[in-house]
């Protein structure tokens, strides 16, 4: 079973707030549920959301749209708090799927194949478009004592560098693995096509 974890408990600070996961897209829909959606029909085991204690809103639209809930006491220290409280939450999993609530435009096919990667035996897995890499990083279980003792502002990235000649590439046609929001100007930008 490989589990999707969405990462919502940011403080948005470069936005103006943790408002940016509320913010609305083109059509109307807050950024962190067009996420946690293309998360969900992504056809992972289990999905859940990691966070801020408080942040009422978030967890609501998350709950609404269909995703189990988790509240990181520790988010304040960083995404590696968040993500290691997420993956321990997810302990019998066979692998994680680490997805962001600031990337509402990744296809939920991209998601799907990045999990399959760590299903067909990948330690480490990211889809990759016209040569760049992106979001979402897979890990398999191998790795999960490492992305629990996580912390931190740096998330996973010590672990994937520590792995990266064990890291599958999966090439995709999905350039909404490169695109998150961080200021409002993000949102105003043409959807990648």
């Amino acid at each position: 079973m490989i589990a999707g974890i969405l990462l919502a408990a940011g403080a948005g600070r470069r936005f103006g707030g943790s408002a940016k996961l509320l913010a609305p897209l083109a059509d109307g829909t807050p950024v962190v549920q067009a996420a946690a959606r293309s998360l969900l029909d992504a056809g992972l085991g289990r999905c859940l959301a990691v966070v801020r204690p408080g942040d009422e809103e978030v967890a609501a639209v998350l709950r609404a749209t269909g995703l189990a809930v988790v509240p990181c006491a520790a988010s304040e220290r960083g995404m590696g708090a968040s993500l290691a409280a997420g993956v321990a939450a997810t302990r019998q999993a066979d692998g994680w799927l680490i997805a962001l609530g600031d990337m509402p435009w990744i296809a939920p096919a991209t998601l799907a194949a990045v999990a399959d990667a760590l299903r067909h035996g990948a330690p480490l897995a990211a889809p990759y478009h016209q040569g760049q890499g992106g979001h979402p990083v897979g890990f398999s279980a191998a790795l999960g004592g490492e992305l629990r003792a996580l912390d931190g502002a740096e998330g996973a990235r010590r672990v994937v560098a520590a792995n990266r000649a064990r890291r599958v590439r999966v090439p995709v046609a999905d350039p909404g693995i490169l695109r998150d929001v961080d200021v409002p100007e993000d949102l105003a930008c043409d959807p990648p096509s």
